[in-house]
């Protein structure tokens, strides 16, 4: 039985965690991963708070376990947002994009369990001062806008910083993954691209396809003119996007226009052109499509053999 602190303290049967992923993780996933035992998190994303508000209603309808609502404190909607997930009592809060701290007081005062995605250990001991349960230490590895810190690297250092548990993201797509996140002093791991392949996943199947197509040298990271580095799968849009960033006939506004957009073209509309195709490193590990049960029946074995195992390198 893999089962570690943040299982208690969050009430899950297996320490994996569902990345909330922007166009992509509903209300559908998050429960299906929930009922699985792990934690399925919703993604607020850019989306208005009564999208949010019944999501998480949907969700309650359909599963009796714990989920999280993920918030990017860059969203326009945060305020409202921020209310939302505190009067729906959501198990869970993660968060993205920015210093959560002035919601904090609201959502522990309302029982909400906040657990800020932090990409180095001045941002994890921050959180931990304003009240999170643990951390999701991400490294660059994973898909999305990242940080430039590795995940082997960023785990480690974030866990002798900080006295909460630390989950770890970036790069971990089976049990191999989480064997060595938890050697590395991780109780947990987050998941993005792995659960995009899931069944009850409504991505577009074009994204799927690219996602199980994908080779362990398919992605690229653009943004850094921009100061919002990004991963995505190696596409006409991404390519194009990098070479204009590394030219001097575009300014940053420009390029950020050409961002606007894309990755909803990518994940709702399967747009192979002008799309951009979020993933993670992880990528080529993943090769076919199955339910949530399914994915975290699996990575658990797998974790489980790998540890069962590893005593053998030590005498």
């Amino acid at each position: 039985m893999l089962k570690t602190p943040i299982c208690d303290l969050i009430g899950i049967r297996h320490p994996v965690f569902q990345g909330g992923m922007a166009w992509i993780s509903d209300a559908v996933l998050a429960a299906a991963v929930s009922n699985a035992g792990g934690l399925g998190i919703i993604a607020s994303g850019s989306a208005p708070a009564e999208y949010v508000k019944e999501q998480i209603r949907i969700a309650k309808a359909l599963t009796d376990k714990p989920f999280g609502v993920n918030i990017m404190m860059m969203s326009s909607h945060v305020e409202s947002i921020a209310a939302v997930v505190a009067k729906e009592r959501v198990s869970v809060v993660t968060t993205g994009a920015g210093n959560p701290s002035k919601y904090m007081n609201l959502w522990v005062e309302a029982g909400v369990k906040v657990i800020p995605v932090v990409a180095s250990t001045g941002l994890a001991k921050l959180a931990q001062r304003c009240g999170a349960v643990a951390v999701i230490a991400e490294g660059g590895e994973s898909g999305g806008h990242v940080g430039e810190t590795t995940t082997m690297a960023l785990i480690p250092q974030v866990c002798d910083a900080v006295d909460i548990p630390v989950i770890a993201a970036g790069g971990i797509g089976d049990g191999r993954g989480v064997a060595a996140a938890f050697m590395l002093g991780a109780v947990g791991v987050q998941m993005g691209t792995r659960f995009l392949v899931a069944k009850e996943c409504s991505v577009h199947k074009n994204y799927k396809e690219k996602i199980i197509a994908a080779k362990d040298i398919d992605t690229i990271t653009t943004g850094k003119r921009t100061g919002h580095l990004v991963r995505s799968l190696k596409t006409s849009f991404s390519r194009d996007f990098s070479a204009k960033e590394f030219g001097n006939d575009v300014t940053v506004d420009e390029l950020q226009a050409l961002s606007t957009g894309a990755f909803k073209l990518a994940a709702v509309d399967g747009d192979l052109k002008n799309g951009c195709f979020l993933a993670g490193q992880i990528a080529g590990l993943v090769k076919r499509e199955q339910s949530a049960q399914e994915i975290i029946d699996e990575i658990v074995s797998e974790a489980e053999m790998v540890l069962g195992e590893a005593q053998k390198w030590a005498r």
